[in-house]
């Protein structure tokens, strides 16, 4: 069946949505949808702290060669700046409850560029791209998957066997389901990396609730004893969680937690969810490809798990198969895969480690673990001059990774020498103009609910969605 709590995205979903041919606007109404500018960390560095990852540049444009948050970083340090998320425009407007589209014709202002994502009920995106897909010819076969022969000169997947003795062959096969990995990991015997020496969350308890707070445009993770609890604003209610290890908490605590801090009435029993995070050791094996928790599952601290689905189809695309199949193309894809997780599960690993809280065992755990050479690295390199670079095409870049290490502490001991070659006032100068301009932009900006209910607010009574499964 379907998870159905995977309700916050990142930015690339406009990409696939666009490449669907999909209507914004119409998108939002059928699935109660609002807008994301980042994710907002409470409580990670340690309790009462808090600051956001906000899509977007960090700060306003770089000064000669010299990015801007090294020209930030002697302005901080001489005490004569503010927190970097006083320059982060989609940080600044998301505090704020603001939201619009990006303005065309705006030129070099903020405005011109606000990367935004979306929050929606993810049972109703499913309905509504099987609508989708249906009406293109689509053919949709129901029944539970009883056998899985595969053929006796190759070992590839011959057909699936369903319930009723209905078999349904073919060449290709993409594994949707979920974390037995049916297909993947059953029938094919392709192994399963464990990542829980680095990520120990195994849990989470998942609950609905009405909305008392505001409709916030930006996701909130606030750290708890034993991992974290997310909150998603949709139009009709609030997606809530808790994403835990039960080496530190009970699934029974858990949910108990969970109910005691919801902003409104649960609207159902709370759901335990249990996984174990990692990747298969292949995501293309012979003919079939792994998609979504098939594939493997990290924690959705930073929304990612809705974008590795969307990653995969944008890849099977790019290395769609003739009538055969070619090791080059399975290798190719296997190690771009490979690689993308692996710098999801850096970037995750990020957020515990760099910790000063020492309240409970769970954080003292994650602070004080090992962690993979590739984060190791990245950490050294800012700490010493505040340089980090994005490799290759890994999903989070440079001002990613410069907002979750400093919102989370980590801080260079100095700034790139170039921006000595600067005089003070030009520097200060540059810096105080950034947050100048970012507050003359908000002026012009609606607030979120206001925008929605103007361009895209759902119908009062949201239409229950098709059984998925």
């Amino acid at each position: 069946g379907t998870v159905g709590v995977g309700e916050a995205t990142i930015p690339m979903i406009r990409l696939f949505n666009a490449t669907l041919g999909l209507d914004e606007d119409e998108f939002i109404r059928a699935t109660n949808g609002s807008f994301k500018l980042g994710i907002e960390f409470r409580d990670w560095l340690e309790p009462g702290l808090s600051y956001m990852h906000a899509f977007g540049p960090v700060g306003g444009p770089d000064l000669g060669l010299v990015h801007f948050w090294h020209h930030w970083a002697r302005e901080r340090l001489a005490g004569r700046a503010g927190p970097l998320g006083d320059y982060v425009f989609n940080s600044v407007a998301g505090f704020a409850g603001r939201f619009m589209r990006p303005v065309a014709n705006a030129g070099d202002s903020p405005l011109a560029r606000i990367p935004y994502a979306f929050h929606f009920d993810a049972a109703l995106y499913a309905g509504y791209l099987r609508g989708k897909a249906e009406a293109l010819g689509v053919q949709r076969i129901e029944g539970r998957i009883v056998d899985v022969p595969l053929r006796a000169e190759d070992g590839f997947v011959a057909a699936v066997v369903l319930d009723g003795a209905r078999r349904v062959d073919g060449d290709r096969f993409l594994d949707c389901s979920g974390f037995r990995g049916l297909l993947i990991g059953e029938a094919l015997g392709t192994g399963y990396v464990d990542w829980t020496h680095w990520l120990p969350c195994n849990r989470a308890a998942a609950v609905q609730c009405e909305r008392r707070e505001a409709l916030t445009p930006y996701t909130r993770s606030t750290a708890r004893e034993a991992g974290w609890q997310w909150r998603i604003p949709l139009q009709h209610r609030v997606g809530n969680g808790y994403v835990f290890s039960n080496a530190h908490l009970s699934e029974d605590e858990a949910c108990a937690r969970l109910l005691e801090r919801l902003e409104g009435p649960a609207l159902m029993t709370p759901k335990i969810l249990r996984f174990t995070t990692g990747k298969r050791e292949q995501f293309w094996a012979k003919n079939v490809v792994a998609v979504g928790l098939a594939s493997g599952f990290m924690e959705p601290l930073e929304s990612t798990s809705i974008h590795l689905v969307q990653s995969t189809i944008a890849r099977l695309t790019t290395f769609f198969p003739h009538a055969g199949f070619d090791a080059e193309d399975i290798a190719a894809f296997n190690a771009q895969s490979h690689f993308e997780f692996d710098r999801i599960r850096d970037f995750l690993i990020l957020h515990y480690k760099a910790t000063e809280r020492d309240d409970a065992p769970f954080w003292r755990h994650v602070r004080d673990m090992p962690i993979p050479d590739s984060l190791q690295a990245k950490l050294d390199l800012f700490r010493s001059n505040g340089r980090v670079f994005r490799e290759s095409d890994e999903l989070f870049g440079e001002q990613s990774w410069v907002q979750v290490m400093i919102g989370q502490g980590v801080l260079p001991r100095r700034w790139h020498a170039l921006v000595d070659s600067f005089e003070d006032a030009a520097v200060a100068r540059h810096v105080e103009e950034t947050r100048r301009v970012i507050q003359n932009c908000l002026r012009v900006m609606p607030d979120h609910a206001e925008f929605i209910a103007r361009h895209c607010a759902a119908r009062a009574e949201p239409v229950a969605a098709p059984k998925v499964a």
